[in-house]
């Protein structure tokens, strides 16, 4: 073999003397940290391993059913992990994966969201670099984003546009209410002629199917063409409804049109496909491969929107991004206010690191969440940048957290119901 440059030789032979007869750090303690300093519920793991201030911190909220990830963690994942080495996440995300059994629901992959990427955020705090570096290091130097306008009217949603297009954003997602109904995304006037047969809330997807359309046309007319739109369907329509939604929005050159199907309906996706080219962005409520694997497979959908944490974590969730590479489908990760600062820096991170990223969802912190997560993720001029140091970058005021428990609400943080005229259920 030919020798090592000497440069080469040395930086090797450092490597070696750094790791020889030195154990790994194995976990001592798994701890859960809840807090609601925005409205809605946060969970983040924390493990603590047996080496002096070496810890690392992991997203695992699922707000609608958040009282149940403390027990996952603390009951079942916790005694099953206790004494590993730190070292081996992969081994860990798959025995934990399998250690139940039966798989892919969102209160286990939850719980293992929170372990896997607090194991990632311990490796990068060992390496003394931030989590981007160990996964290939960036493909930019930022992380495009959207923004969020809505209003009553379609008056108040073009100026509520216009004020994020002032502050940098290049792309903007546009909801409007529906006079007496419960539209998604916005608020609604409550008078109305509607006579249901329920007292909750009212929704009937042919009076959104009108307005929403009616609303593009307004914004692409008055924003002008400069502006990316956005509008989220929240697969509320019937199959067939969205894809006549998708084929007339068309004309308005969508950036995409958000979760037009349920997860129920994947397989009219190809209908879609087969009648208009809007590109289409799925998968929020996505928990398992069999989801999504075949809609990108088959490139089906233009921008895969996996809740990272609903997913499994970093570990499962990089892996989405590049299967989805190798067929052109882009990443657009899910970013809404129910997902901790941990979790936003894991999206920040993949899209740094993916060639094909698109787009990022953008939340912002306030100050309270701010107060009690140190390091979150960076907004300036509609770009999102990533944290330089070590791991996520993050750390935790556990006093703070303290400070902003649960709040007791009748629901415990899950989603009411919303009907149609007539009392039946629908999909939210």
């Amino acid at each position: 073999m030919l020798a090592l440059a000497p440069r080469f030789a040395a930086a090797e032979e450092q490597i070696a003397r750094s790791t020889r007869g030195m154990p790994q750090p194995r976990i001592r303690d798994i701890s859960v940290i809840e807090c609601e300093p925005d409205g809605v519920r946060l969970t983040v793991v924390k493990i603590t391993t047996d080496q002096d201030g070496l810890h690392g911190y992991g997203c695992a909220t699922f707000t609608q059913r958040a009282d149940l990830v403390r027990p996952a963690v603390e009951k079942y994942l916790k005694p099953f992990l206790l004494g590993r080495t730190t070292d081996r996440i992969e081994d860990i995300w798959q025995s934990c994966y399998d250690s139940s059994y039966w798989r892919n629901g969102p209160v286990l992959n939850n719980a293992i969201s929170g372990i896997d990427e607090a194991l990632w955020d311990i490796k990068g705090r060992q390496a003394g670099m931030p989590v981007y570096q160990l996964a290939g290091g960036k493909c930019r130097e930022a992380v495009d984003t959207y923004a969020h306008a809505s209003g009553s009217d379609f008056e108040e949603v073009v100026d509520n546009a216009r004020q994020y297009m002032a502050q940098g954003f290049r792309n903007v997602r546009v909801q409007v209410g529906i006079p007496g109904m419960a539209g998604y995304g916005s608020s609604h006037q409550e008078t109305n002629s509607f006579k249901p047969l329920h007292n909750s809330p009212l929704y009937e997807p042919e009076y959104d199917f009108r307005r929403s359309l009616k609303l593009l046309d307004i914004c692409r007319r008055e924003l002008g063409d400069e502006v990316q739109l956005l509008h989220d369907m929240h697969e509320r329509f019937t199959p067939n409804e969205a894809v006549q939604f998708c084929k007339q929005a068309e004309q308005y050159h969508m950036f995409f049109l958000e979760d037009p199907l349920s997860p129920e309906d994947l397989g009219y996706f190809r209908q879609i496909r087969e009648n208009c080219a809007t590109p289409i962005a799925m998968g929020e409520l996505f928990n398992s491969p069999h989801e999504w694997q075949p809609l990108i497979e088959e490139q089906l959908i233009d921008y895969i929107r996996v809740h990272l944490s609903q997913a499994g974590g970093f570990s499962p969730s990089r892996k989405i991004a590049i299967l989805a590479e190798q067929f052109g489908v882009r990443t657009a990760w899910h970013g809404p206010g129910d997902l901790s600062p941990v979790g936003h820096m894991a999206n920040v991170t993949l899209d740094i690191v993916s060639y094909n990223f698109g787009i990022q969802e953008y939340t912002p912190f306030n100050e309270r969440t701010q107060a009690i997560f140190h390091g979150c993720p960076v907004m300036k001029d509609g770009y999102l940048w990533v944290n330089e140091n070590p791991g996520w970058g993050i750390e935790i005021d556990e006093k703070e957290a303290a400070k902003a428990p649960f709040i007791p609400s009748p629901l415990n943080g899950g989603w009411g119901e919303i009907r149609r005229l007539d009392g039946t259920v629908i999909k939210q």
